[in-house]
């Protein structure tokens, strides 16, 4: 039987160890992108899986003053539709690291 002494430097080893993997899974997320759309492609934003916006693209077409409203409604959609994706690529990435960790199905870390 290992002495307690033991058993709390197991327990900081693994906690270093997962705290190291959630670090690398976050740095991971940071550099995967997502896209969202709007308007059947008229407004594109590019993202990362974390949720940082890293580009916008705008069709010509909606660069007119009578089209600013819906320009605007196009540009939420698009970030909407960004940030959904990038939440999926990140529960994703973050189970993976879950169950390399030996963590249960479920446990929810914080990140």
């Amino acid at each position: 039987m290992k002495s307690m002494e033991e058993m709390i430097q197991a327990a900081q080893q693994a906690a270093e160890t997962i705290q190291k993997q959630m670090t690398e899974t976050q740095s991971k997320l940071d550099s995967m992108e997502v896209e969202g759309l709007s308007g059947g492609g008229l407004v594109k934003i590019r993202c990362s899986a974390k949720g940082r916006v890293i580009g916008v693209s705008i069709d010509d077409s909606l660069m007119q003053p009578s089209e600013k409203g819906m320009l605007e409604d196009l540009i939420a959609a698009a970030y909407n539709d960004a940030r959904v994706k990038a939440d999926s690529v990140a529960n994703e990435e973050m189970g993976k690291a879950q169950q390399g960790m030996g963590l249960p199905p479920g446990f929810k870390m914080p990140f």
